[in-house]
C-alpha cells in the first residue's frame, strides 16, 4: 500500500484564500497540517528552502501593501538574500498559502495550482 504523501499549507488563519485551500484540501479528502507562520514563523533557511522547492524568488512571495514593506523593503536595493532575512523577520511579508508536497511547494493563490502537487 502506498502512503500518501504528507501536504502541509503555510497560512494565515485569518486569509480567505487560506481557508479556501483548506476547503478544497478536506473536499478532496487530502490530509493537510497547517503551520501558522505568523505565530511560528520561518527562520531564513526555511523560508529559502521553501522558495526552492517552489522555485520562485523572494520578489515572488513579497507582499508589497503591508507597512513592513513600506518600512523595510520600499526603496531598498536588497538581495534576494537580504529579503529573505527581512521576510523572515517580518512574516506578514510572505504570500500565502504556500503548499508543500513531495518536496514540491506552490502559491496556491490560485486553486488551480494545488495541480501541480499532483491534488485533482
Amino acid at each position: 500500500m502506498k502512503s500518501r504523501a504528507k501536504v502541509v499549507v503555510y497560512e494565515k488563519p485569518t486569509c480567505s484564500k487560506c481557508r479556501e485551500v483548506k476547503r478544497v484540501l478536506a473536499e478532496k479528502g487530502v490530509e493537510f497540517e497547517t503551520v501558522n507562520y505568523i505565530e511560528k514563523p520561518l527562520s531564513a533557511a526555511g523560508l529559502k528552502q521553501l522558495l526552492q522547492q517552489a522555485g520562485l524568488k523572494a520578489t515572488e512571495i513579497l507582499r508589497t501593501k503591508e507597512d513592513a514593506y513600506r518600512e523595510h523593503v520600499a526603496g531598498k536595493d536588497l538581495t534576494d538574500e537580504q529579503l529573505v532575512a527581512v521576510m523572515a523577520r517580518h512574516p506578514e511579508l510572505i504570500q500565502r498559502p504556500i503548499v508543500v508536497r513531495d518536496g514540491k511547494a506552490v502559491l496556491a493563490r490560485e486553486m488551480e495550482k494545488l495541480t501541480e502537487l499532483g491534488i485533482k
